[in-house]
């Protein structure tokens, strides 16, 4: 082979190597995936296959993704009927540092009646105080500045219930009722957690026909009424905190 031959030969074998190598890296580079994150990537064969979801169920491509069950004012009346056919209790304890008060709920009220006796079994109350004091006047509890409380109320739901009034039923001394909003609110529909018992002994009349009264005490007067001579500060909140827990009786 002449020398002229072997030089040429030579320059071509560099161009051709050239150009390989150029079109191989374009290639690799337009493959380069803009996120790398795997988790966010799922085939058809993993959505549909078993996993566990939250820690709770397992599910499979049958399955639909449900939220969480919270009560509202729309399906307020339809579960607290069916709840309340299933769960006929209407005798409550509330315990406390100072003693226990025992609270009979009204069957005239069911509404009220279930709602209460759900919300002791959901174990609500165990995150409140009696966290008001009213001097000569009412109790009030099912509320705190605990963040359990906050995530307690938000897991249960948003709502209120209609005022269930009943003929003969009065804020005498000892009678139970759950408070309300008192702006817009113009059929005294009741806030769901929180209660209060009539501490005065003449009863607290101008309250009539403005709150559900839903139960009565009938074993622990003595032990609401330590409870209405803690100091408060000024906006009636016990200087330390009244801690309450509750269960159903009967």
């Amino acid at each position: 082979m002449s020398l002229t031959k072997s030089i040429l030969c030579f320059f071509i074998s560099i161009i051709i190597f050239s150009n390989c190598e150029d079109t191989q890296s374009k290639k690799n580079k337009s493959k380069v995936p803009q996120n790398t994150d795997t988790t966010s990537v799922h085939t058809p064969k993993e959505q549909n296959s078993k996993v566990i979801s939250n820690g709770i169920k397992n599910t499979t491509d049958q399955d639909t993704d449900k939220a969480p069950f919270k009560l509202s004012n729309k399906n307020l009346r339809e579960f607290m009927a069916s709840y309340g056919k299933d769960n006929p209790e209407n005798l409550v304890k509330i315990t406390t540092l100072y003693g226990d008060i025992h609270i009979q709920l009204h069957t005239e009220t069911p509404l009220h009646r279930a709602n209460f006796i759900y919300l002791v079994k959901e174990k609500y109350f165990d995150e409140t105080f009696f966290y008001r004091v009213a001097k000569g006047f009412v109790i009030q509890g099912g509320n705190s500045d605990r963040q359990e409380m906050a995530n307690a109320r938000f897991r249960i739901g948003e709502y209120t219930i209609p005022q269930e009034p009943v003929k003969g039923l009065k804020h005498t001394r000892g009678a139970v009722a759950l408070s309300k909003q008192w702006v817009d609110n113009p059929s005294n529909r009741s806030t769901p957690f929180e209660f209060f018992i009539v501490i005065a002994k003449n009863g607290a009349p101008h309250l009539d026909g403005q709150h559900t009264i839903f139960g009565k005490v009938v074993k622990g007067m003595d032990v609401a009424d330590k409870i209405s001579n803690v100091p408060v500060d000024g906006s009636e909140w016990p200087k330390e905190n009244i801690f309450i827990k509750a269960e159903v009786i009967k």
